[in-house]
């Protein structure tokens, strides 16, 4: 492990995605063995649906025959999609079992299918080579259905390139200015903050804000856990990322000076925000995220409010990530300069970069960023 410093510029491009890995494709609830549901993951049109025994299936949203949408075709039998447009079927594994007006299949007929792992309360689905689908590189997000962590989440259709949204998470003092009325303060610009490459390939940014003012958020929090609570808080925020685009953000508060910093959190709440970033397009992504807490597991009150706050911020970083997406259009020969507080995001380019390059063939050398480590 190293602290690290970011290096050199970016120039403010569209940047791609690395196909060889797993990205959420849909929270479990939404595929369903009752209909099809239409949805795009790493540039690929895809056609999720569950088979009568619940196994998710995800098949290229185009027919063999003319390419018509499968996703506006229906279910039939156990497991086959039919075409909406001249009713070809099709089974889970992608081959075609019935054409019209005729009783020879054609052997060619098969449209993809893509590998799926239900986990965490997602479907995830790996775009790129097919022998290379390990489940066990889907990122550790157990927080979202481990029995000592409850809470919910949304989908946000982020209208931005998908690294945007990860530079985001990757650097929470815009908290400061972009959400200043609920869980931005001051402290966040001010304190110290260790960025570290963990010997697993993640990447780790952590910023403790010692013996200060709670900001709303955290202070109704803390109140629902100590009623009586009036005072300052140490506060933590902890950032986990996993290539390619997951981040686990540990976060909370605890009354100041009872041993937070050193692992004793008794004297406050802790909660996860999860986030896994899916891209759709260049210029679009599916941001899944939830808030998890391991406090007053049994308030669905809680559960309902912390979702909506956590909503309302998130809304707040929608548009700044619309806005911002917008101007990169607009100047697509603008470099992107490097701050310190950038190197958990520059760190996470050079990660990607190397994904991209060795699906190229390449050595996997960093092009667009590459941070430099300090003793």
């Amino acid at each position: 492990m190293a602290d690290l410093l970011p290096s050199g510029r970016v120039t403010a491009k569209i940047f791609p995605h690395p196909l060889n890995a797993w990205y959420a494709a849909a929270w479990d609830h939404e595929v369903t063995s009752k209909g099809l549901l239409a949805r795009t993951i790493a540039g690929r049109p895809l056609a999720l649906y569950r088979t009568a025994d619940g196994r998710p299936v995800a098949l290229a949203d185009a027919c063999w025959h003319r390419l018509a949408p499968l996703s506006m075709g229906k279910l039939v039998g156990s497991d086959e999609v039919q075409c909406p447009y001249h009713g070809l079927r099709y089974n889970s594994a992608g081959r075609c079992t019935h054409m019209p007006a005729q009783e020879t299949v054609n052997p060619s007929a098969m449209v993809p299918s893509y590998p799926v792992v239900e986990r965490y309360r997602y479907l995830w689905v790996w775009p790129g080579d097919l022998t290379l689908a390990d489940p066990d590189l889907i990122p550790d997000m157990h927080q979202m259905d481990h029995p000592e962590w409850a809470g919910d989440g949304l989908t946000i259709h982020a209208p931005c390139n998908y690294q945007l949204v990860l530079d985001n998470l990757m650097d929470l003092t815009h908290e400061e200015f972009v959400h200043g009325s609920s869980i931005g303060q001051a402290e966040l610009s001010e304190s110290d903050f260790r960025t570290r490459l963990d010997e697993d390939g993640s990447v780790t940014v952590e910023r403790w804000m010692r013996d200060v003012e709670p900001p709303p958020f955290w202070r109704k929090n803390i109140r629902d856990r100590f009623p009586d609570f009036d005072g300052r808080v140490d506060r933590w925020q902890i950032i986990h990322y996993y290539a390619p685009s997951t981040i686990c953000i540990d976060v909370g508060v605890a009354k100041a000076g009872t041993g937070a910093p050193q692992g004793d959190r008794s004297q406050g709440v802790n909660g996860y925000v999860m986030n896994t970033i899916t891209p759709e397009t260049d210029r679009t992504s599916h941001y899944f995220w939830a808030f998890m807490r391991n406090y007053r597991l049994e308030s669905q009150l809680i559960t309902t409010q912390l979702r909506q706050g956590v909503q309302r911020v998130f809304g707040e970083d929608e548009a700044m990530l619309a806005a911002q997406q917008a101007a990169i259009d607009a100047n697509p020969d603008h470099e992107f300069y490097s701050l310190n507080i950038d190197a958990g995001g520059m760190w996470v380019r050079r990660i990607l970069d190397r994904m991209l390059a060795a699906e190229r063939g390449g050595d996997g050398t960093a092009s667009t960023a590459d941070p430099v480590s300090v003793p």
